[in-house]
Order: C-alpha cells, then sequence, then structure tokens
C-alpha cells in the first residue's frame, strides 16, 4: 500500500457525523491520504451542512441522489466505488463509519499494523463506549485488551482497512445486491483467500452503535418491533 483511501458513508446524524470528520482530519498519519463522505440521501437540510462542512473543511464529498436513484442504503455502490479508486492508485481502503470517533493515531497505525503483517487483508480498531469500556459488535474480545490477533469470526467496518492486497483478489461486484451490509461477507472471503483478518485492540475507537441509523436500536429496545420492520421491510440484510 502505498496510500490510504478513507471513506465514511452517511445518512443524516450529521452532529455525530462530524464528529467523526473533524476527528478523521485531526489525525496524525503520516501516510498519503484522500477523505471522501459518501452522503446517502440525507435530507436536504443535512446535504446542505455537509456541502458547507466540505468547503470548510477539505474533504470530499459524494452527494449518491446525483449518481443514482436507488434508495439507501447504497453501501454496495460506495464499497464498489471506493474499491475502484484505491486500486488505482495502490491504496488500502479504509472505512470509518459515522457513528465512529477515532484517536490520533488510529490511522496510521491500522496502516502500519497492516503493512507489518503480509497475510493482512482486514485491520479492524475494537470499538469502546465513551469509558473505553469494548462495545459492541466486539463485545467477544473483553479480556484480550492491548492485544493485536487473528479474528476468527468477522470484521466490522467500524473502523477497518481492508488492504491493496486483499482488494486485488475480490472485486466488490461480486457481492450480492440484495443485501444491505457486506462485513460478514467480506470478511469471509477474505479468510477462504488465505489471508487474515486482525483485530487491534490496541487501538481502540469510540463507537455508539446505530448512531447513523436509529431505527436499529430496536433491536435491543424492541427486538419484536425490529425483525417485523426487517422482514417485513425487507431491512437490515447481512
Amino acid at each position: 500500500m502505498k496510500r490510504l483511501h478513507i471513506i465514511t458513508p452517511v445518512k443524516d446524524s450529521i452532529d455525530f457525523t462530524l464528529e467523526t470528520i473533524r476527528a478523521i482530519l485531526a489525525s496524525e498519519i503520516k501516510v498519503p491520504f484522500t477523505y471522501t463522505v459518501y452522503n446517502d440521501f440525507s435530507t436536504p437540510e443535512n446535504t446542505a451542512r455537509l456541502e458547507e462542512a466540505s468547503q470548510a473543511l477539505g474533504f470530499r464529498l459524494v452527494n449518491l441522489a446525483e449518481i443514482t436513484d436507488h434508495p439507501s442504503p447504497n453501501y454496495l455502490l460506495v464499497l464498489r466505488k471506493a474499491q475502484t479508486e484505491a486500486l488505482a492508485e495502490d491504496a488500502g481502503l479504509l472505512i470509518v463509519e459515522s457513528d465512529v470517533v477515532v484517536k490520533k493515531d488510529t490511522l496510521q497505525g491500522l496502516f502500519d499494523g497492516a503493512q507489518s503483517r503480509p497475510d493482512c487483508a482486514i485491520a479492524a480498531a475494537v470499538t469502546t463506549d465513551e469509558a473505553g469500556e469494548i462495545n459492541y459488535p466486539y463485545l467477544h474480545a473483553k479480556g484480550r485488551e492491548n492485544q493485536v490477533y487473528p479474528e476468527k469470526k468477522h470484521c466490522s467496518f467500524c473502523c477497518s482497512l481492508l488492504t491493496t492486497g486483499f482488494l486485488k483478489t475480490y472485486d466488490f461486484g461480486q457481492l450480492d445486491p440484495s443485501k444491505n451490509w457486506f462485513d460478514v461477507t467480506v470478511s469471509h472471503e477474505a479468510l477462504k483467500r488465505g489471508f487474515r483478518n486482525y483485530l487491534f485492540t490496541t487501538l481502540p475507537v469510540w463507537h455508539r452503535p446505530h448512531g447513523s441509523r436509529p431505527w436499529k436500536l430496536l433491536k435491543y429496545k424492541n427486538p419484536l418491533k425490529y425483525y417485523w420492520l426487517k422482514f417485513t421491510k425487507g431491512l437490515d440484510k447481512i
């Protein structure tokens, strides 16, 4: 990897997103990078806020409404576009979702950690709550703080670097368009190709689960309603 393509997909939740953006741009990072925020059909008011922030802070903004009429979520479109751009510049693809706040050393740490492990497909930062306690989706990592180890399950895309070496082996055009989220599929495809996915509990990031899609909190507060929406509306397909 010669550089990084950092991306943040977002739909509304702009206050959270701006915290994500500012933390990324304040990172202490030595490797060259580009940063793109993909606006997935936020409201006109929130789109205007993102456009204003893009001008003020200097990140690239792509409004998906200008290139597709497919309803949100458009994670597959984002992944395909980002993979193409990353491979064109021999870059790793670093996904930081809009409910995550990185630390100053997170991005460079993931890059260095992935570079030092030739078999690495995904380098993922562990997620924590505001108090620093490991939280969803990495609750199974509790007790393994301050370690770097191969993840036998799957890595979430909350804050994950997909290496150039792996991106060259798997075309995201093969992903199932009937699904909404792809971290499980991509993690498993990496393992099938002989790579390893590493979880860095040495690089914790603050995660507000489902901050960008609050309806998903129903899974914990009102699971019957969550699963009714999931199956009747075809939402949240993994």
